[in-house]
Parts: structure tokens; C-alpha cells; sequence
């Protein structure tokens, strides 16, 4: 009777070529995994210097709207996380849309005050009236802790975070960011439209995540 021959391990080894695939589809993994997320709308219009996922929000001192003060973001964050929401500001005209997503973020302020020290909304466009578009953006309405409102004359803090809208009649990329309390960039939300707005739900479930 012949006994049976016990199988050779090396029949289920992959064939080199095999092998060499799997090695390419392991690195290719792991080089998307390890690689940081940096601006996901290259190549769609919106500047290049943006600051990614993990990486240091760039500082900005801004006056507050209706105030004689300045808002500086290190100050703010060293308290807890931030949340900056970046308005198309004054195009030439109020956007409604900006409008909107103010009037959301304003009604939530009770929410995102048990999550962040500071939600700032930053208003930019050229400095010849702007204050005064700015103040009218505004209102009569009082805003709540911990709403804060900034202009950005001139747009020079949009420049310097990648999201200036370069277009005719434009100022910024719609955007929001949420900064931890090390000033770094935790979750942001871009886009190359005036619509595609973060929603407060979105900004409320990343901030408890930190």
C-alpha cells in the first residue's frame, strides 16, 4: 500500500509573479495610509498652499466685526478647539448663501459652545468698505458665545490658507476648519462652489472626535 505523500508547502506559495503583486498592492496601501491628506481640490481651481489634515493653521489677527479688537486664532486655540468658517464675505454683494450657513452656526451656538471655546467666521473682500458691508452682514443681531465675527480686509488670510478664489468677482473658497487645541488642522471642508457648505452637524460630530 503506498503512503500517501504529505503536500509540499511550497505548492501554496504564490508564483513569483504573484508574489511580486502583492507586494506592489501592500505598498500602495500603505503609501495611502502614511501619506498626509492635503488640499483634496487640487487641480479644481483652489490653490495648492492650503493646510493639510495634521498640519499647523497658520495664525491670523483679525478685527472683529463692529469692535475695536482683534481676534488672534493662537489665543484662542490654546483654550480648546476652534472652528473657522471661512464666508465668501462681500463678492460685490451679501451672500445669501453665506447668510444662511451664519444663521445656522448662530442657531446652534448652544451646541457647538459645549464642544468649542471658539467658532470664527471670517468675512473677507477688498478693504474700501468692507467694514461698513461687514457690519450690515451682521445686522442688529447679537451674537452668542462662541460666535465670533472677523474681517479679513484685503483678503490677506485667505491667501496665506490656500483658499483664495482667484475669479472675477471673487473672494474666498467657502471653507470651515476645525483647529485642536495644539493649532492643528483636524477636519476641513473646502469647496470650489458657493454651495457645498459645512453643515453644524458635520462640525459638531468632528469636534467630538477630539
Amino acid at each position: 500500500m503506498n503512503t500517501p505523500q504529505r503536500a509540499s508547502s511550497q505548492n501554496h506559495q504564490p508564483a513569483p509573479s504573484q508574489a511580486r503583486l502583492l507586494t506592489r498592492l501592500f505598498c500602495c496601501q500603505l503609501l495611502l495610509i502614511l501619506t498626509p491628506v492635503g488640499n483634496p481640490l487640487r487641480g479644481q481651481g483652489v490653490p495648492d498652499n492650503q493646510p493639510g489634515i495634521g498640519q499647523r493653521a497658520p495664525d491670523f489677527e483679525l478685527p472683529l466685526v463692529g469692535q475695536k479688537k482683534f481676534l488672534s486664532l493662537r489665543e484662542q486655540y490654546r483654550n480648546g478647539p476652534v472652528v473657522v468658517i471661512v464666508l465668501r464675505g462681500y463678492p460685490g454683494y451679501q451672500c445669501p448663501t453665506c447668510k444662511n450657513q451664519f444663521n445656522a452656526v448662530v442657531n446652534r451656538a448652544k451646541a457647538l459652545s459645549s464642544e468649542s471655546k471658539c467658532v470664527v467666521l471670517v468675512y473677507p473682500g477688498n478693504a474700501d468698505q468692507l467694514e461698513k458691508n461687514s457690519k450690515r452682514f451682521l445686522g442688529s443681531r447679537k451674537l452668542p458665545h462662541p460666535i465670533k465675527v472677523v474681517r479679513d480686509d484685503d483678503m490677506e488670510m485667505v491667501k496665506e490658507w490656500g483658499i483664495r478664489w482667484e475669479a472675477r468677482n471673487q473672494t474666498a473658497y467657502p471653507a470651515t476648519f476645525v483647529v485642536d487645541q495644539n493649532g492643528r488642522i483636524a477636519w476641513k471642508k473646502v469647496s470650489n462652489t458657493s454651495a457645498g457648505r459645512s453643515t453644524v452637524e458635520e462640525i459638531l460630530r468632528e469636534l467630538r472626535k477630539l
